[in-house]
């Protein structure tokens, strides 16, 4: 099997992170990108030597060159820009969070097993080494039965009413920037909750600030998540 062709959907500083991964990937080439705008795609294009700039996200995605679609934009975005890719039959990888609502995340879904066309959020927090470990230690029974979860992730991040973070109508707010970490480790390592119980401090913008998430499960388990974008605490998992 040759190289995976890659396509990055936007060029913001997450589609930069990208770029710089998929260049230092021994079996991934990075092909092309897209972008609203031609002078932003060919500038993002020159830094990345990314041969192919297109000045729309329907060229890039109708480019034949093209295996994979990395979705870069922000949340409120994705669902219609994964959605566009699958119907022109690429692979994605969708950036986090895979969407904004159950629903959306449901049409994604559906649409690219429609197609037999591979779908992924891309969390990176599931390949850390330290979480594939844990992953492994569970399966195991190493550390017994586990019975309880608690994640702390906070951080301060810039106080800007028009950046993405505080801006509502973009998906701001801390469970789909840092909340969807906790979320997903607890997921991961104790499955789908059978209750979830949440309570959110909403700031002046309209955005969850900080939050703090229950989930139960019928045998007795408890995942404990708190997340913030408002101020720096330490970063923990445990499971016990």
């Amino acid at each position: 099997m040759g190289k995976i062709r890659w396509g990055i959907l936007s060029t913001g500083s997450i589609a930069q992170k990208m770029a710089d991964t998929l260049n230092h990937c021994v079996d991934a080439e990075l092909v092309a990108v897209g972008s609203r705008n031609k002078d932003t795609a060919k500038e993002f294009a020159d830094q990345n030597n990314i041969p192919k700039r297109h000045a729309s996200y329907e060229a890039l995605v109708a480019d034949p060159d093209v295996d994979v679609i990395y979705v870069a934009t922000p949340h409120t975005f994705h669902h219609a820009n994964t959605l566009l890719a699958l119907e022109h039959g690429k692979h994605v990888l969708c950036e986090k969070a895979f969407s904004i609502n159950g629903d959306q995340a449901q049409e994604m879904a559906d649409v690219a097993r429609s197609k037999n066309l591979f779908l992924m959020e891309a969390m990176w927090m599931r390949f850390i080494p330290a979480i594939v470990q844990a992953r492994e230690w569970l399966k195991s029974g190493e550390i017994g039965t586990p019975r309880l979860i608690n994640v702390n992730f906070c951080a301060k991040l810039p106080d800007d009413p028009n950046g993405r973070i505080y801006n509502k109508a973009l998906g701001g707010g801390t469970l789909l920037d840092m909340g969807i970490y906790p979320v997903s480790f607890a997921v991961m390592a104790f499955g789908l909750p059978d209750e979830v119980h949440s309570y959110a401090n909403i700031g002046r913008t309209g955005v969850d600030e900080m939050e703090s998430i229950m989930f139960r499960y019928k045998d007795g388990r408890i995942a404990t998540l708190n997340t913030s974008v408002a101020f720096k605490a330490p970063r923990t998992a445990l499971i016990a």
